[in-house]
């Protein structure tokens, strides 16, 4: 892996341990035990460390939310999709953490993160389109993208949430899971009385999950 790489997978784990404002680039280069002037070789600031990390959100979002075409939707398609959800909240915790300071603090990335959203919201729009047309999902064809937004909306805040919620400063696994859980609570209130036992089946996979991690 090339130095610049490092420093990314570095920063992003440092990140999401300590919180992305307790971290400066002294804390990066002290980390991986380089000077500051060598951090400063392969980047400018932290900001510039952070518009790197937001690449890799990006690729995840493009990689990991596909529309799924010519074939009936599964469980196991249905897994794959919740699981990119929590691997999303997982991965880049601290970015959901202090969203709107960081997006604040950057214009550029601000309208990284409006587009890549609205390709999110196209991508979920038409895979709840699909879940309807195979009859997963009772729900008007003028709500569809409604509903996206909404479950976007409980992803995007649901950490920010739980931090101003309870005296926990730490995310857990389990709490993330509790996040899927109630995006599928979504779901079920609007499944088809032959898809309920599918969305039953998703629940009980991620509610053993939240009680894995809980322990």
């Amino acid at each position: 892996m090339k130095t610049r790489d490092k420093i990314i997978y570095a920063s992003l784990e440092l990140f999401n341990e300590h919180g992305e404002r307790n971290i400066t680039t002294n804390h990066i280069a002290a980390h991986m035990n380089m000077s500051p002037g060598n951090l400063y070789y392969h980047f400018r600031n932290k900001e510039d460390i952070i518009r790197s990390i937001f690449s890799l959100y990006e690729a995840h979002l493009e990689s990991g939310f596909q529309p799924y075409e010519g074939e009936q939707v599964n469980v196991e398609q249905l897994i794959g999709y919740f699981d990119a959800m929590f691997y999303t909240l997982w991965q880049f915790r601290f970015m959901y953490a202090n969203l709107a300071d960081i997006l604040a603090r950057d214009e550029e990335l601000k309208s990284r993160y409006l587009h890549a959203q609205q390709q999110v919201l196209t991508r979920s729009s038409h895979v709840l389109g699909k879940l309807k047309q195979d009859g997963f999902l009772n729900i008007d064809n003028d709500k569809i993208t409604s509903l996206a937004d909404t479950i976007k909306m409980i992803v995007s805040f649901w950490i920010g949430y739980q931090l101003t919620q309870s005296s926990t400063s730490t995310i857990t696994k389990g709490i993330l899971y509790e996040g899927v859980l109630r995006v599928l609570m979504i779901f079920k209130a609007y499944a088809t009385p032959t898809s309920q036992a599918t969305f039953s089946r998703l629940e009980q996979h991620y509610h053993e999950l939240a009680t894995q991690e809980s322990l």
